[in-house]
């Protein structure tokens, strides 16, 4: 076989585990990883986000991935804590700053905010934000917003309204 044949093969083959976690599946996905690493105060390594519609909303969901990580569990509840007061303000800045665009529901949720509900809930590794509303206007926005949040930070949860 030729060398740039072997050159060509060897580019194919995936390399075998260095203990080096995933590339980002683009520049993209690695801005908002970053960006999302200084808007929230906690890595995106050592957590791991949902996002989930429900009937009457959604629920934003962030838990450490490891239950001994307390440091991680602290700044994620500090976080939602504060993500549910702002949100309940019409203040989605820090989304727009993990993704450097503001996201697609936003202006809604904004002009019809007493109209929606943000209840911060802890977990024992971390907590969430319950959305909720009885708007259909409000409903469809919380949709929109959750539905980006889950194709920009490729969470892989459903787009779909679940169970969870």
């Amino acid at each position: 076989m030729n060398t740039p044949a072997l050159i060509l093969i060897a580019a194919l083959i995936p390399s075998q585990g260095t203990g080096a976690t995933k590339a980002p599946a683009s520049e993209h996905q690695h801005q908002v990883e970053k960006n999302g690493d200084k808007a929230m105060g906690f890595s995106h390594e050592k957590t791991t986000h949902h996002f989930l519609l429900r009937k009457d909303g959604g629920a934003i969901q962030v838990d450490a991935n490891s239950k001994d990580d307390k440091e991680s569990r602290d700044q994620i509840q500090s976080h939602l804590g504060h993500i549910a007061k702002m949100f309940a303000d019409g203040d989605f800045n820090t989304p727009m700053l993990v993704h450097s665009v503001m996201p697609p529901g936003t202006a809604v949720m904004t002009k019809l905010k007493a109209d929606i509900k943000y209840i911060y809930e802890a977990s024992p590794q971390g907590g969430r934000v319950v959305i909720s509303t009885s708007n259909r206007e409000a409903l469809a926005a919380v949709h929109e917003f959750l539905k980006f949040q889950i194709k920009d930070h490729a969470t892989g949860d459903p787009l779909t309204i679940g169970a969870k």
